[in-house]
């Protein structure tokens, strides 16, 4: 498949949109000898739309922080790591940080920022093993409610559980195991909108439809905490 925007490469990275029904391909598979973009790799990540109310709230929460030209970063309310080259991400939903595959995207509109080519294969296998760490955390929902209280009231003050996670924090947080320093503020308290910022991505035309948050789940968080 082909991406409908070329992107853009901000410090050797770089991003490529897949609108609704296009797909990135991965290392195992056989799409990938035909395709011109760059194949998703262990330790590259994307950034969607979630679904329903939820995404609703955060690409509110964002507006209020990204508006004016900063306005289209406020677009993405999802973020997800790739950790193998099937094209497998872990991500971190309302049930908990789960396993799935990049495919359940494909109806809707998604963006995959690709680690520098110069990135050494043992960043990459930090960032993927802190993924795995994090299977089994629930989700951050304490962090959320403190990131609204900063967006409302300006407030620098940070709170959230350990062995939790919110998706573009975990994601954030990954990408630290390779080196990236985040100055939009601490990696577990980042948006979806933040890492968009960071990266310059900005989404264009239709979102799509966002899918259920249990289509396709392979692993899931449960009760007993962390993988170890």
């Amino acid at each position: 498949m082909t991406s409908t925007n070329a992107g853009t490469r901000v410090s050797g990275y770089q991003a490529i949109r897949y609108g609704p029904n296009e797909s990135v391909s991965a290392p195992n598979n056989t799409a990938a000898l035909e395709s011109q973009n760059p194949i998703a790799r262990p330790g590259d990540f994307i950034l969607t739309h979630s679904s329903g109310i939820y995404g609703a709230l955060v690409r509110f929460g964002e507006a209020i922080r990204y508006w004016g030209r900063d306005k289209p970063f406020a677009r993405w309310s999802h973020a997800a790591i790739f950790v193998n080259d099937s094209g497998d991400i872990v991500e971190a939903l309302g049930g908990g940080v789960q396993l799935r595959n990049v495919s359940v995207y494909k109806p809707t509109e998604y963006v995959v920022v690709h680690l520098p080519q110069t990135t050494p294969p043992e960043d990459r296998e930090q960032a993927i093993k802190f993924a795995a760490f994090c299977l089994n955390d629930r989700y951050g929902w304490l962090t959320i409610v403190s990131i609204a209280l900063c967006l409302l009231f300006g407030g620098k003050l940070s709170f959230g559980v350990d062995g939790q996670q919110i998706c573009s924090g975990l994601v954030a947080r990954c990408i630290e195991r390779i080196g990236e320093i985040f100055h939009e503020g601490d990696p577990w308290h980042l948006m979806p909108a933040d890492l968009a910022k960071h990266f310059d991505v900005r989404g264009t035309d239709t979102p799509g439809r966002a899918p259920h948050p249990q289509d396709g789940v392979k692993s899931y968080s449960m009760i007993g905490g962390r993988q170890h």
